[in-house]
């Protein structure tokens, strides 16, 4: 018998199903891309400086902040929630739904990579139609895994994280071997590693991208077991194996491919085929570890999608996006944002099905502007958690950045300067310009958005249980710009 739907969060009792364990897979799941890196390592040798330069200036500070953030403010919707209690409703929902509407273009492009992948391996012939039939497909078996209880659902991505790591390792212990051999395809050296910034400031993006998500398991923490201690265990374990893993892959890479002959989209495929050889053990080991990459894709997507329907769920409870958004099931599970995400989804790979010539051009022209609405409420994370520090200084934190808050404010800055930077750069490509179709998609976005948010008022005003509607914490006005 299916459960009753509730949009009232008094009725859902939510079971702790989440351990430290389960934590940092579902962390390494959602942040570690295999996508990402044909996209690194097209910058040249001079990808390993820009891994481990960012890692320093954004990665490390960007996980410290979420790991205090998450400790001091354990709250149910994670970064909707933070920048709910700095800034008011208002720009909680705007966060909120930027976080949301990104997952659900996003998913449908990492479907149709999933299916064009799955082409190359199986069946060269799959026409782009049928190729979108499995994006749908895929797209509403995320939807179903949203809907059952996290004690089932997380299992999705803790699998997807051990298939990824082992293609990541796989990708580096080849690549090891090969070069012994054969040598890089990219010669490495203190001339190589230096930073082009013209030849790299394409896919510097990229990078950054690659290196978001540890807000993510904040965003279920009513459903961990001991968030104080096991936020900032997960997000410090977890960081560490992704930094290492993300920039020896990325040399792997550059040990198979000339940097000018990699194919962002088939280049992964290519490498495992260079480096594992041509026999039929090389070709077998190439296929399973293609098959590991399929799965870690559909598993990215649903550890995605578990994230930010819980926020969107917390969002629209709280009367800042449409009260479809706030319907859950009796065990705590999103079904209203995950079945909205299934059809928005739906409706995005049908409509540009009919304008893309390949699952290529459908793919980046799905990913583009997604990319940019996507960064947008990690600025207003890190405005948040410098609103929330000077603000309230005497909150408890479990874990706090050392050195007080001149180092926290430094960070946080620093983070949004490379964030701004990252935007920038998706929306303008140097040496091409503008990149309109990127620009205007991310304009119609914000403007739903807010169409979106107006809605949510006006029911919150003419509903039969609105109460003032005040932000459950602190009082805050969630009207208020």
């Amino acid at each position: 018998m299916p459960d009753i739907l509730s949009s009232n969060p008094a009725d859902v009792v939510r079971k702790k199903s989440l351990g430290q364990t389960d934590l940092v897979l579902f962390t390494v799941s959602a942040i570690m891309l295999l996508e990402t890196l044909t996209a690194a390592a097209s910058i040249g040798a001079s990808s390993v400086f820009w891994w481990l330069f960012l890692g320093v200036i954004f990665y490390i500070p960007f996980a410290l902040i979420c790991a205090e953030m998450g400790c001091a403010y354990p709250e149910q919707g994670g970064i909707y929630a933070w920048v709910r209690d700095a800034f008011g409703g208002r720009w909680g929902a705007r966060a909120s739904w930027g976080y949301w509407v990104n997952t659900a273009v996003w998913l449908p492009a990492i479907n149709i990579l999933f299916a064009g992948i799955f082409a190359q391996l199986f069946m060269p012939d799959l026409s782009l139609q049928l190729q979108i039939v499995m994006g749908i497909v895929l797209l509403w078996i995320a939807v179903g895994l949203n809907v059952v209880t996290l004690d089932i659902g997380k299992w999705i991505p803790n699998v997807g994280a051990v298939l990824k790591v082992a293609v990541f390792l796989s990708l580096i212990g080849a690549a090891w071997v090969y070069t012994r051999n054969h040598g890089m395809a990219n010669p490495l050296s203190l001339e190589t590693l230096r930073p082009d910034w013209r030849g790299a400031a394409q896919y510097i993006p990229a990078i950054i991208y690659g290196m978001l998500g540890f807000e993510l398991i904040s965003a279920s923490s009513e459903e961990m077991k001991h968030p104080e201690r096991d936020v900032p265990r997960a997000v410090f374990t977890s960081g560490v194996i992704i930094i290492t893993l993300y920039t020896l892959a990325t040399m792997a890479v550059l040990a198979a491919l000339p940097a000018g002959e990699i194919d962002l989209v088939e280049g992964l495929l290519d490498t495992l085929h260079k480096l594992l050889g041509d026999s039929a053990v090389g070709r077998g080991a190439a296929m399973l570890l293609g098959i590991f990459a399929l799965y870690s894709f559909f598993s990215n997507g649903v550890t995605w999608t578990l994230g930010c329907n819980r926020a969107a769920a917390e969002a629209g409870q709280e009367h800042e996006l449409p009260k479809l958004l706030a319907l859950e099931t009796h065990r705590g599970t999103p079904a209203g944002a995950a079945i909205t995400m299934g059809l928005v989804g739906t409706a995005v790979l049908v409509l540009y099905g009919f304008m893309a010539g390949s699952n290529e051009d459908l793919f980046w022209s799905l990913f583009a502007f997604s990319a940019v609405i996507f960064l947008l409420p990690y600025l207003g994370m890190m405005l948040a958690f410098v609103r929330l520090r000077t603000r309230d200084p005497d909150h408890p934190r479990p874990f706090s950045i050392p050195g007080g808050i001149l180092v926290a404010k430094l960070l946080a800055w620093t983070c949004f300067g490379v964030l701004s930077g990252a935007i920038v750069l998706f929306i303008y490509t140097p040496g091409e310009g503008i990149q309109w179709p990127v620009l205007l998609g991310a304009a119609a976005l914000i403007t739903l958005g807010e169409v979106a948010i107006r809605v949510a008022e006006k029911q919150a005003t003419i509903g039969p249980d609105n109460q003032g509607k005040t932000a459950s914490s602190g009082g805050v006005s969630t009207t208020g710009d």
